[in-house]
């Protein structure tokens, strides 16, 4: 079985849920399953530490996951049109990967949520694929063969799936987001399965 990590960040839920259609998306594909797994969020010195299990949703991510995936979709909300502390600080953690080449020629692929319209979603998408790219992994993006890439009204980008939540994280994956991040998933599976042949 080629096995597709769909590592995410969600402050608000809307990058976990994402993170599902992702999920599905790469279940779709005869071979191919998805790990779904989270990062813990950061905290000033002063707090306590999050327990070393989840209390709800995915396990927290090993670098064992990423040694064992044969892909990566890794999900973020945006901070500034870059991605959230919590993803990049466990990016950061993954020098020795890095030293010893394991993720290189793994395809990968990227996506994102917003507040706002313009919030910077496709810098984000692009300030993930960078540790990605030094990784030496095949990033993989959604070309406009999917039409709802270019009729969008909300998120969607050639860089990979985004979703428009609003302020308060309230506007629900229209069906064009929901749409590409089935097909996200199901194109980075699709790729593993071929390269792994």
């Amino acid at each position: 079985m080629t096995e597709i990590l769909v590592l995410y960040y969600s402050a608000g839920g809307s990058v976990r849920e994402m993170a599902q259609l992702v999920a599905r998306g790469v279940n779709q594909v005869a071979g191919a399953a998805a790990r779904v797994r989270t990062v813990p969020p950061l905290a000033p010195r002063t707090q306590v530490a999050e327990p070393p299990v989840p209390e709800e949703g995915a396990p927290y991510v090993e670098l064992a996951d990423l040694e064992q995936c044969a892909g990566i979709a890794l999900g973020s909300p945006t901070r500034f049109g870059n991605m959230a502390a919590p993803l990049k600080y466990f990016l950061d953690t993954t020098g020795a990967l890095w030293a010893k080449g394991t993720l290189a020629g793994k395809p990968a692929a990227v996506f994102t949520s917003t507040a706002s319209l313009h919030g910077g979603q496709e810098t984000t998408l692009t300030s993930m694929m960078l540790p990605l790219l030094h990784h030496g992994m095949l990033i993989v993006g959604l070309p406009y063969t999917h039409p709802e890439v270019t009729h969008t009204a909300s998120g969607g980008t050639p860089y990979g799936a985004s979703h428009w939540a609003g302020a308060g994280d309230d506007k629900p994956l229209t069906g064009d987001e929901r749409t590409l991040c089935i097909a996200l998933g199901k194109r980075l599976a699709e790729t593993a399965v071929k390269l792994a042949a």
